[in-house]
């Protein structure tokens, strides 16, 4: 064995999918060597032994949406500290999106977080290349140098902004077929979300907050869909939000269009009646609806009218949360609290099964991202990047104890039953218990 490959990794009693008895796993060179109740009496003398009670054995998560800050805000976030916070989370590969300072718009900035990543050695970290120069919605950035690029780009958006421009975003569908690359949009009108802080509905008219209306989402899914239609390419809808957008899928899957889309936790777990407090750590964007519009979406996963889980993690520093409601900047936590909400919501209800579950979480997001080593069944010959998953130890949320540099989680003092307790990372073990193992 070379100093550069993981020992052989031995995970006694786990139950993969949560199905039948617990058996043994064997890890050897990074791949799935063996499954059996007594796959592990082969292992050799050097092999790292984890006992696991009978523990739910799923493909590792791929996050297609997450927010790590790097490079230009390390004080809220840093590839590292949010490949700690994935580990822990179950996350064997992430999409670091490119709202960063300077934006991931061009191939020296993707391919040094690529390299970054693969310094930190977490899990894989792809970065996410910018549609437009500088997040602008004018001009098109070169997308086809970054997907040649040491990073091999693979995904392409300016989340946190939406390429409002149907021109810009006609062209930029029509580069992405051709270098079989997914232009993934934040559904946003610009012009129907002026000073809009919250969810257009009773709640925010009671509050005084400026309203975010729904058909600021679904005007741009439907406009997409069709250039898309046209264009011959794929499209991704980031965190859709409420129930007109799971119809217009609905519609546009049925029409053959090449369409996928992500929900957040968040906007399967709360809704807007969270905003009386007018705490800023529940403001989001897109905001937290009302109660139909998180069970249209839980029911659309279930049916897989939405294709995936997607955190959207979006770490904020104290001041930037704890302020004005209006003030306060969007985004939440995700990582670390992604499976205790689904398997809450899903699985514990009877909806998902845990097979369900890896399907949303890892079967999905690896399949529409193009990644061929992430969300593979748990076999053998198959690589072993593998969430362990306790479904009853319970546990409190607090942000204090996340593995993020920031705390601000929706989730504090939420109790959940189900926790990640292991992540294996190609043939390595690289979070145990919590605690991040480098």
């Amino acid at each position: 064995m070379s100093a550069l490959e993981p020992p052989p990794l031995l995970l006694r009693r786990v139950r993969p999918y949560g199905e039948g008895a617990p058996v043994d796993v064997l890890v050897r060179d990074g791949v799935i060597a063996a499954i059996g109740p007594g796959a592990g009496d082969d292992a050799p003398d050097d092999a790292e032994i984890h006992e696991l009670d009978g523990a739910v054995l799923l493909p590792g998560f791929v996050d297609l949406h997450t927010h790590l800050r790097e490079p230009g805000r390390e004080d809220t976030e840093t590839i590292a500290s949010g490949s700690s916070a994935a580990a822990r989370g179950g996350y064997t590969a992430v999409f670091a999106m490119a709202n960063t300072q300077p934006p991931q718009d061009n191939q020296t900035v993707t391919d040094s977080v690529w390299r970054i990543g693969r310094s930190v050695g977490l899990c894989d970290v792809h970065p996410v290349g910018a549609v437009t120069v500088g997040l602008g919605g004018e001009h098109l950035t070169e997308m086809g140098q970054m997907a040649s690029g040491e990073a091999q780009v693979r995904i392409f958006s300016d989340d946190g902004m939406c390429v409002h421009d149907p021109l810009v975003m006609r062209r930029a569908l029509e580069y992405s077929a051709g270098l079989g690359v997914l232009v993934a949009q934040h559904a946003e009108e610009p012009r129907l979300t002026r000073g809009a802080v919250a969810h257009e509905g009773p709640t925010a008219a009671r509050l005084g907050l400026t309203g975010w209306p729904r058909s600021a989402e679904e005007s741009i899914v439907a406009r997409d869909a069709i250039l898309a239609r046209d264009a011959g390419a794929r499209v991704h809808i980031c965190h859709a939000s409420t129930t007109g957008t799971v119809e217009l899928l609905k519609w546009a899957k049925g029409q053959g269009i090449s369409i996928t889309a992500e929900v957040t936790p968040h906007h399967l777990l709360l809704d807007d009646t969270r905003l009386e407090s007018y705490d800023g750590v529940y403001r989001v964007n897109p905001p937290l609806r009302e109660t139909h519009d998180t069970l249209a979406l839980r029911a659309a996963l279930v049916a897989g009218v939405i294709d995936c889980v997607a955190t959207d993690h979006a770490p904020h520093a104290a001041q930037e949360k704890c302020c004005e409601f209006a003030a306060a900047r969007p985004g939440m936590l995700g990582l670390e609290t992604a499976l205790p909400i689904i398997a809450a919501l899903l699985v514990e209800s009877g909806e998902m099964t845990w097979r369900d579950l890896s399907r949303v979480m890892s079967v999905r997001p690896a399949e529409i991202a193009g990644l061929t080593d992430q969300g593979r069944p748990i076999e053998v010959g198959e690589p072993a990047n593998l969430a362990v998953v306790d479904p009853d130890s319970d546990w409190t949320v607090v942000g204090e104890e996340l593995a993020s540099l920031s705390a601000n989680t929706p989730y504090e003092g939420m109790t959940f039953a189900a926790r990640v307790v292991g992540t294996v990372y190609r043939g390595r073990m690289t979070s145990r218990d919590g605690e991040v193992l480098t």
